[in-house]
């Protein structure tokens, strides 16, 4: 009887954190499922025919992203401070 209802609490717990999971992963994939209009011209890479021709584009989003950065740096470094 006592490794019965040791089996039963178990299922139980096991039960409880999968419905837990389930929700965290179906919030997760609709969040992510749905850019927002803003994210999407900033971070959207075309299709690409195959892995260099992707690896080229990310690589260049990265070095714009730097340089976008470094300009945004400097601009703030050339502002008076109050």
């Amino acid at each position: 009887m006592r490794a019965l209802f040791g089996v039963v609490s178990l299922l139980v717990a096991l039960a409880v954190v999968g419905v837990i999971a389930m929700k965290q992963l179906k919030a997760v994939n609709h969040s992510t499922s749905a850019p927002s209009a803003d994210d999407t011209s900033a971070t959207a890479v075309q299709p690409a025919a195959n892995v260099r021709e992707q690896s080229q584009q990310m690589q260049q989003r990265v070095k714009d992203d730097v340089a976008r950065a470094l300009q945004q740096g400097a601009a703030r470094s050339e502002e008076p401070s109050q």
